[in-house]
């Protein structure tokens, strides 16, 4: 999780980078190294409809790979980077999925 929260902090160098963290073991682990433009925001368990990543794999799921039998684990993971590239070509359809009210009011302002 370091090594991720590292390279996304590189990618967007010139951003604050605020990541939306669920329960799992490894967002909370003890040495996790958070660089100093990036901001976790963990929320509350059993939440996963405050979630906005559960859109897109809800929207994964019902538009790229159910109801239809794969032959590899190789063309799920194929059909699911061709969902994801389209997604990134649709911005506006990413943020009216993602962008709830709540995210909205946070402020990003570091103290």
């Amino acid at each position: 999780m370091s090594m991720f929260l590292a390279r996304t902090a590189a990618r967007f160098r010139k951003a604050h980078c605020l990541m939306i963290l669920d329960g799992a073991a490894w967002h909370t682990a003890a040495g996790l190294r958070i660089p100093p433009a990036m901001h976790l925001l963990r929320l509350p368990p059993f939440s996963s409809e405050l979630n906005p990543v559960e859109h897109i794999w809800d929207h994964l799921r019902e538009n790229y790979i159910s109801n239809r039998v794969f032959g590899s684990l190789d063309a799920v993971v194929n059909q699911v980077c061709v969902g994801v590239r389209n997604l990134h070509r649709q911005p506006d359809l990413v943020q009216l999925m993602t962008c709830f009210d709540w995210l909205k009011t946070l402020s990003l302002t570091l103290n």
